[in-house]
């Protein structure tokens, strides 16, 4: 996804005069297992069973956590975002609408591919 790259390139750019951790998007190839301690992109991986993804991302502006899971042909996504100081409020305020738009239309991919 070319627009994916360009977006994560631009977060950092912008983030990392702030402090932030680079992200540079996921490393892991398609179709890879995700394995518990091991890395998902810049997040953690929690929990992972063939039903259930749990991923986290602990950083000084803010802290993240992602279950993805299935049960049957339904997928439920659902995200926390803790921020803790301005820094990342300020993040999720731009951040918060990008996200949400990302997962609609990576749902709306799927449901239709």
């Amino acid at each position: 996804m070319p627009l994916m790259r360009l977006t994560f390139r631009i977060r950092d750019a912008v983030s990392v005069r702030f402090g932030v951790r680079r992200i540079g998007g996921s490393g892991r190839e398609p179709g890879d297992n995700a394995r518990v301690a091991e890395k998902l992109g810049s997040f953690l991986v929690e929990q992972s069973t063939p039903d259930l993804l749990v991923l986290n991302e602990r950083q000084r502006h803010l802290d993240v956590m992602t279950c993805i899971s299935t049960q049957g042909a339904e997928l439920a996504i659902t995200s926390s975002v803790v921020t803790h100081n301005r820094c990342g409020r300020a993040y999720m305020l731009v951040a918060g609408p990008a996200h949400r738009l990302i997962v609609r239309t990576l749902l709306r991919r799927l449901k239709c591919g």
